[in-house]
């Protein structure tokens, strides 16, 4: 049986491995797998094409075994959390595939309180996906949908409401980069209605540009606008707007370590910071968790997925965590990383220690890391590679760090090196790509 969840729901290229068939029987699964109270259940988003063709299956599916679906169009991920719950929905549903190109699409769950679903959860939904034995409705009992174009406004009254209510933004000029997402029409809302100066790029999703030479895995973009305007700040989203990166007035982008520890020293200094305690991945830097030490602060580790970040968060009753890609985790706000969420407080922040973002989020100096891609045409287990525990022996004798991992979503090999010298971490990369290329290209 082949395994559909990866680290962020299911993903994979629209009209191949995300089909209108795949799509409308998961989403019975789902339907199937959660408890039915109100027999309603959200979907949502990005600006991809196929979403429209992902979409229709996806309510046609629900619809036919009994469901009413609500429809809120293009909206960012931690929209649909925070509606799932609020619109007191049996589940949510979003149609994105975030950072990934247009042609790929994918499809998020989450459950009746917004949360993301656990392994377990996965597992009873692929098994009824593979089983193939829905129950149909009839009669009355089918479901009906329905568009409902305001409830953007929810979230936005949502997400202001996490900015501290004694500041403005008031002489705070910003550059918003969309990444032509979800997050084109509700970000540039929310600051401009908060009082910034808003400049917005990439603002205009056209089904095929969303990320393109765009957002949050092209900052360099940003940086450049950010120099150009001579703004204070400006924030790169993903396509589906739930992580953020962000560029200081200099045009200079902030490393995601840097932005979480900032973050994380703000909550302490507020005395807001539950459990004196934050949860990052095992990619976090170790200068990271050298700075936290300092005020005692306590760094749990966690693998690879902002779930996983999420699910460390409620294990040990903490309220902040994060990925140094930029998804972050203010759990007093948001259900699941929040780009806008997380881009208000890091302003916030800057607001109340009155220091420039070049300052404000240069807390610390990091350990060179290096990082590294390999395509691979089929995901061996690293231990059954032969001569790789050898190497990463010889890596880790060298006093370096080391993280090899197949992507969750992606046919790729990740691979991450950390150490004193960014020379030797350069160089042991390269054997590290060079050897993995050989074994697995």
């Amino acid at each position: 049986m082949k395994k559909l969840f990866g680290t962020d729901g299911i993903r994979g290229k629209a009209g191949i491995d995300i089909t209108p068939t795949l799509a409308m029987k998961i989403a019975m699964a789902f339907g199937e797998s959660i408890p039915k109270e109100n027999g309603k259940i959200l979907v949502g988003k990005d600006t991809r094409r196929s979403g429209y063709m992902i979409e229709n299956a996806i309510v046609s599916g629900l619809t036919a075994i009994g469901y009413d679906v609500i429809q809120v169009g293009p909206m960012p991920t931690p929209a649909i959390a925070f509606l799932t719950e609020d619109m007191r929905c049996d589940g949510g549903i979003m149609i994105s595939a975030s950072h990934n190109p247009y042609y790929d699409n994918g499809i998020k769950f989450f459950d009746s309180e917004g949360n993301k679903l656990s392994e377990e959860k996965e597992e009873e939904i692929e098994e009824k996906f593979y089983k193939d034995n829905f129950h149909l409705k009839t009669d009355k009992e089918i479901g009906r949908s329905k568009r409902i174009e305001d409830a953007v406004g929810r979230y936005i009254v949502h997400i202001k409401s996490s900015f501290p209510k004694n500041l403005s933004l008031n002489g705070i000029r910003v550059v918003l980069d969309t990444a032509n997402g979800a997050a084109y029409k509700v970000a540039p809302t929310i600051f401009s209605e908060l009082g910034a100066e808003v400049f917005t790029i990439n603002d205009k999703p056209d089904g095929f540009n969303i990320n393109q030479n765009a957002g949050a895995i092209h900052p360099e973009i940003l940086a450049q606008k950010v120099r150009e305007y001579r703004a204070d700040i400006g924030f790169a989203f993903d396509g589906d707007a739930d992580r953020v990166v962000v560029v200081d007035e200099k045009g200079e982008i902030v490393h995601g370590d840097k932005l979480i520890g900032a973050l994380a020293y703000y909550l302490y200094k507020k005395r807001k910071l539950k459990n004196n305690a934050i949860a990052v991945t095992i990619m976090s830097n170790s200068a990271l968790d050298e700075f936290l030490k300092k005020y005692k602060i306590k760094v749990y580790r966690t693998k690879v997925g902002d779930k996983y970040v999420l699910e460390a968060i409620k294990k040990y009753n903490l309220n902040f965590g994060g990925e140094q890609s930029g998804h972050i985790i203010f759990s007093d706000y948001a259900k699941t990383g929040d780009g806008l969420v997380s881009a208000l407080q890091a302003i916030a922040y800057m607001k109340e220690e009155n220091k420039k973002a070049s300052e404000a989020f240069n807390l610390f100096n990091l350990y060179p890391q290096v990082q590294a891609n390999v395509n691979v045409s089929e995901k061996v287990p690293i231990e059954k590679i032969n001569g790789a525990k050898e190497l990463l022996s010889e890596i880790e004798k060298e006093g370096y760090k080391y993280l090899v991992r197949y992507s969750g979503t992606e046919n790729k090999l990740r691979l991450l090196i950390e150490g004193e010298s960014e020379e030797k971490a350069r160089e042991f990369s390269k054997r590290l790509v060079d050897f993995f290329k050989e074994k697995l290209g």
